[in-house]
């Protein structure tokens, strides 16, 4: 537990989606002229230890390792797949109203890499790249950056101790519900590009359980909607959806949606 009051867990929940969500998982936007990787230095008056924990749930089938690495191994597999853009589809719109593809892209290719930085570094020693100022640079290979990233996630997954607190930026989370929040991003992003594109995008109901489970126990009404930036309104599945429609649904998107 986290150890505040309920008032005060409140206050801490509310900035760190604010931060995480808007960062993270939504649908944000950014300036075209960022073309420079950057990283986030870690600084001597920074101490980790001080930061907030995030009281966020850890689904246990994340705390088995070989389970877990089997879940990101197929959804990194997958992703692998849908995130080299074809020239012809780079400036279609995708159901993040914000993203054309390409643009959706550069925040995937950007998160995946600081998420995996974040669990391999969980008190931020030495530095991780800013995902708000990444972007590729010429002769990067989109494939290679997902591959690179995988392994470092089952590196992770496989050094890392269980419950271990990784610090991202407004907060710190047990490993666990980092990686659900990883499992929600790259689930959904790669259905995004599949619907965006016509790639395919099949995963398995059993990475779409965690994360849904950690979502619908952080993300509160208020944090939906035009007003707060962070998720569209939830859509009602269909009495018959998957646990993964039931995560696109639980996440603004239609799964009926076209291109």
């Amino acid at each position: 537990m986290s150890g505040f009051s309920e008032a005060t867990e409140r206050s801490v929940v509310a900035d760190c989606l604010a931060w995480i969500f808007k960062h993270g998982l939504a649908e944000v936007s950014y300036g075209a002229s960022m073309t420079t990787p950057q990283t986030q230095p870690n600084t001597s008056e920074r101490c980790d230890d001080d930061l907030p924990i995030f009281p966020a749930p850890s689904p246990a089938v994340l705390s088995d390792r070989e389970a877990a690495a089997k879940l990101f191994a197929d959804v990194f597999e997958q992703l692998a797949t849908v995130v080299d853009v074809p020239p012809a589809v780079a400036s279609s719109p995708t159901p993040c109203d914000k993203f054309t593809v390409v643009e959706l892209q550069r925040h995937v290719l950007a998160w995946l890499q600081f998420f995996a930085q974040a669990l391999n570094d969980p008190n931020g020693e030495t530095g991780r790249i800013d995902p708000d100022q990444w972007s590729l640079s010429e002769g990067d290979d989109p494939v290679a950056i997902v591959h690179r990233a995988a392994g470092q996630f089952q590196q992770a997954i496989s050094r890392v101790p269980d419950g271990e607190l990784i610090s991202m930026v407004q907060a710190r989370m047990p490993k666990e519900a980092v990686l659900a929040m990883a499992l929600g991003e790259y689930l959904t992003h790669g259905w995004d590009f599949s619907v965006s594109t016509g790639a395919s995008w099949s995963p398995s109901e059993a990475a779409a359980e965690p994360a849904l489970e950690f979502l619908r126990a952080t993300v509160a009404p208020e944090y939906r909607g035009p007003d707060s930036g962070f998720f569209a309104d939830e859509v009602q599945p269909a009495a018959d959806a998957s646990v993964f429609e039931q995560l696109l649904c639980f996440c603004g998107r239609d799964p009926n949606w076209s291109n």
